[in-house]
């Protein structure tokens, strides 16, 4: 059996929301009924709820081509721009081992021995912490395009967030980031670092432009930037972060 299809076997319910746990309930949601119901819908806290999402993860005109801008878009039924799916879903770990992510980014997001890892671990064991992770297929009408969401190079401060080939690299690779925002996590809203990641104080998130706005023209893409409020190491978060690096998600088709 392929890497995706354990991860998907073992690993089915585990999403954006549904495989955190207290991240919400589920709402309506991914754009077009073709997608189907495992469809997933980001959307970001800057800009609605879970109830309300108002805008979503879109594909700049539909072009299922690689380096094609991400955006947000209005929510819509009928539009095959904003039809995501779960291509790779498991945990950090699991990405590590099948050589998705560094060494250095298991280190710091995934419980992994220490002898595999290169160094040691700390927390990891008993209350070890092993985020999340994701990678988001554009799949128009449901018909999966092999493209997910992510960078062209290596994470770094205002890189446009793109479609990239999908189960490649650590570029399409998206970790939730749980531990590091407890307060934000039972509101149902998380920051999602870049798999390519190498600033581990301030990771590099997916972040919407500051003073923009999804209706603006041209549409404004997302970026990559240094995640705010918190310093150093796990679960040492100071202040809170800013609403334009906080992500939602709801399943199924959008109403």
């Amino acid at each position: 059996m392929s890497f995706k299809s354990k991860l998907l076997a073992g690993a089915a319910t585990l999403a954006l929301v549904g495989g955190v746990g207290t991240m919400g309930a589920l709402s309506a949601s991914a754009a077009t009924p073709s997608a189907g119901p495992n469809a997933i819908d980001i959307f970001s806290r800057a800009f609605g709820t879970h109830r309300t999402p108002n805008f979503v993860l879109d594909v700049l005109r539909q072009g299922a081509k690689v380096g094609q801008p991400i955006i947000l878009f209005r929510t819509s039924n009928t539009d095959p721009a904003e039809d995501f799916v779960p291509s790779i879903q498991g945990t950090t770990a699991d990405f590590f081992a099948a050589g998705l992510v560094s060494s250095a980014v298991a280190l710091h997001y995934g419980c992994i021995p220490a002898t595999q890892a290169g160094g040691n671990f700390p927390n990891c064991g008993l209350n070890g912490v092993d985020d999340p992770a994701i990678e988001l297929e554009y799949a128009p009408f449901g018909v999966d395009s092999g493209l997910c969401v992510g960078v062209a190079a290596t994470a770094r401060q205002g890189e446009g967030v793109t479609l990239q080939p999908c189960g490649v690299s650590a570029k399409t690779v998206w970790i939730i980031d749980a531990n590091d925002s407890p307060a934000t996590l039972n509101r149902g809203y998380v920051p999602l670092i870049n798999g390519s990641d190498t600033n581990f104080s301030h990771p590099f998130v997916l972040s919407y432009p500051a003073n923009g706005f999804p209706t603006d023209k041209p549409r404004p893409q997302l970026q990559v930037k240094n995640l705010t409020g918190f310093t150093q190491g796990r679960g040492t978060q100071v202040g809170s972060v800013a609403d334009v690096q906080l992500w939602g998600a709801d399943f199924g088709v959008l109403r």
